[in-house]
């Protein structure tokens, strides 16, 4: 079993920024991949950023990418996100997730096999 535990949430004006951070715990060997997922009040979890675990390969979706910045630490098993200039819409509750198989770079939440607790952030105007 795996377990993530996310933290680094919180309120924060437009134009500010925040640090998520995930660590892994368990059976972590063999973990291809971690992303980061959020849902925004009404809306479907959505993916955000993953990376590659071997070597650090990253991949954003548009509405982040030049903000955001996915990152991992090998040696404390942990997932970072690095989140600046936030906008009103990126306040959702963010996940993140584990994937143990090939291919690493996935978008849809059913292809994660393990996910934190969420966080909370809130970007006021």
């Amino acid at each position: 079993q795996v377990r993530l535990v996310g933290s680094g949430g919180g309120l924060v004006q437009a134009g500010g920024s925040l640090r998520l951070s995930c660590t892994a715990s368990g059976r972590t060997s063999g973990n291809y991949g971690m992303a980061w997922f959020r849902q925004a009040p009404g809306k479907e979890r959505e993916f955000v950023a993953a990376i590659r675990w071997s070597d650090g390969s990253t991949g954003y979706t548009d509405s982040v990418k030049g903000r955001f910045t996915i990152s991992r630490d090998n040696a404390e098993n942990t997932v970072y996100l690095q989140m600046n200039s936030l906008k009103p819409e990126d306040t959702a509750v963010y996940y993140c997730a584990a994937r143990y198989a090939r291919s690493w770079y996935r978008t849809l939440e059913s292809e994660y096999d393990y996910w934190g607790q969420g966080t909370q952030v809130t970007v006021s105007s």
